[in-house]
């Protein structure tokens, strides 16, 4: 059953067509932080098989990985590669954010309501933000692989002991803490761009530049609170990563329903919504109709 919000949430009613002023930035705490991840939970709670069919290509992606790792012998890049879903995750989520859009109005989302994000006016620059922070996740990879060769040169780790037995040593902490603080600079550069970014270009259709904006404002409002944002992605990331990445199927749909509630929370409710068009409504089916009713052109009107 649909649970509606009850805050932030603003009635839907036609565009001002001079509404041009930029989204009003809240000071949100630690405490927001929690609720956002308790919503995100329930979120997730409702339309857990949606969240999980939309993320499987995580888990998926994950075991391709190991199975790279122990036939072709990438183990260097295992983290990075886990530590990188971190860069993409906003754009992948972008499903995510309309059911919980959906399901915050009070209506009852379908795994196909998750698709609408590819109808959003929007969708082009959603589409430039996301390919900029692939371009991004790449970079890291590259440099994360330079780093390592750096230190241990090109012959790669003969066995999963001999990697680990060169993590500990004084070059491999010498990796990783150089893998660490770059790391860093990438997930700070993610997040400033993209923290409220993808959540405003579905809900307000806002371009590219503004959405970056407003992340960079949000960010600069709320230092210590978005670092700590960033510190609970990274941790849930990291957790969700270390059964053979299987619990990011779980890890990635809360964290997806929690940035948009916590979207909501650190944006002033929109005076002037966005007008959607009615959803006409569904006639009734009948066995006689099947397999018909499948498709949309053999369903009956109403």
């Amino acid at each position: 059953m649909a649970t509606p919000y009850s805050d932030n949430i603003t009635p839907i009613a036609p565009r001002a067509s001079d509404s041009a002023a930029a989204p009003v930035v809240r000071k949100i705490g630690l405490s927001h932080l929690r609720e956002a991840l308790r919503l995100g939970w329930e979120d997730f709670k409702a339309v857990p098989s949606h969240a999980v069919i939309l993320c499987v290509i995580y888990p998926v992606l994950g075991l391709v990985i190991v199975r790279m790792v122990l036939g072709y012998s990438v183990l260097p890049l295992l983290f990075p590669l886990a530590a990188g879903f971190a860069l993409i995750g906003p754009f992948a989520a972008l499903g995510l954010y309309e059911l919980s859009r959906r399901r915050e109005r009070g209506e009852e989302p379908s795994a196909w309501h998750a698709l609408g994000v590819l109808r959003a006016p929007s969708f082009g620059a959603m589409l430039a933000l996301g390919t900029a922070l692939l371009i991004l996740f790449v970079v890291w990879v590259a440099t994360a692989n330079a780093i390592y060769i750096s230190i241990f040169g090109n012959a790669p780790a003969a066995s999963i002991p001999d990697f680990v037995g060169r993590i500990f040593t004084t070059e491999g902490l010498k990796l990783i803490i150089m893998g660490c603080g770059v790391g860093l600079l990438f997930a700070i550069v993610a997040l400033c761009i993209s923290v409220v970014a993808f959540p405003l270009m579905l809900d307000r259709h806002a371009n590219m530049t503004d959405a970056i904006q407003t992340s960079l404002r949000v960010v600069m409002k709320n230092p210590v609170t978005m670092a700590a944002w960033g510190l609970i992605v990274a941790t849930l990331l990291v957790i969700g990563s270390l059964p053979l990445f299987v619990g990011l199927a779980v890890v990635l749909p809360v964290l997806g329903h929690a940035t948009w509630h916590l979207y909501r929370k650190v944006l002033e409710p929109d005076p002037h919504p966005w007008q959607e068009p009615p959803h006409p409504p569904k006639g009734r089916r009948y066995a006689a109709d099947f397999p018909a009713s499948l498709f949309p052109w053999g369903r009956d009107k109403p």
